[in-house]
């Protein structure tokens, strides 16, 4: 059992119902998911350091495993560009988060691009793991512009369903932007697939946003859902 499937094991026996932000985008990048640079702190100090190794601008989590939607929680500050902006910032969403909240805070570097994507996975079960690909952040739900494909996925599989989406010409050099690394992104997809073929213990990921930096996709959000414990 390598260090992502134990990753899992330990949340499920723990009576998890998800990984957190930080241990989501750990197993992800375990499978060759490219993901943010970020820092998981537990104090003002802490956080400012992070920050200042990091370089200006961050973002600023609140991070648990029980914590699914930060933004809504009001859990989540953006373009913090100095060391007491970052230390202020702890401050407040640590009040925010109450005096019950168990988990840190993820300092994350600030990713900048003009596409957002997706990929994620649903298990069904009759047919087992389903890797979704498509836009990313509000158009996922607006537009709706998302393939389907069950895991395990070949590279083939993976460069296939980029063509499929009815906005493929985003991937393209467009506007000036730069042509999204499909390799990269094929491998992204792939390894999706092969995290949940082989963690059955997980019910869902989501990878949203997928945001390209340039021509490089990065996960700037992952999350990682548990099957209950006793459910295979």
């Amino acid at each position: 059992m390598d260090a992502a499937q134990r990753l899992v094991a330990r949340s499920v026996k723990a009576g998890h119902g998800a990984l957190s932000e930080y241990d989501s985008k750990r197993l992800l990048a375990a499978y060759g998911v490219p993901v943010t640079r970020e820092r998981l702190v537990h104090s003002a100090k802490d956080a400012r350091a992070a920050a200042d190794r990091l370089g200006y601008p961050v973002v600023l989590k609140g991070c648990a495993h029980d914590l699914l939607h930060k933004t809504e929680a009001g859990l989540v500050m953006v373009g913090l560009g100095s060391g007491k902006e970052v230390a202020d910032g702890f401050r407040t969403l640590k009040a925010r988060a109450g005096a019950d909240f168990s988990g840190g805070f993820l300092v994350q570097e600030m990713v900048k691009g003009d596409r957002e994507l997706m990929i994620g996975m649903t298990r069904d079960e009759q047919f087992g793991p389903s890797v979704v690909f498509g836009l990313g952040g509000i158009f996922t739900e607006v537009l709706e512009d998302v393939v389907f494909r069950l895991a395990p996925l070949k590279l083939s599989d993976a460069r296939e369903m980029m063509t499929e989406i009815r906005a493929a010409k985003i991937l393209g050099s467009v506007r000036g932007m730069a042509r999204v690394d499909r390799a990269l992104l094929a491998h992204a997809i792939v390894a999706v697939g092969r995290a949940a073929a082989e963690n059955p213990d997980i019910a869902e990921i989501d990878i949203n946003p997928l945001i390209v930096a340039g021509s490089r996709p990065i996960a700037v959000d992952g999350l990682v859902i548990l099957k209950p414990a006793g459910s295979n």
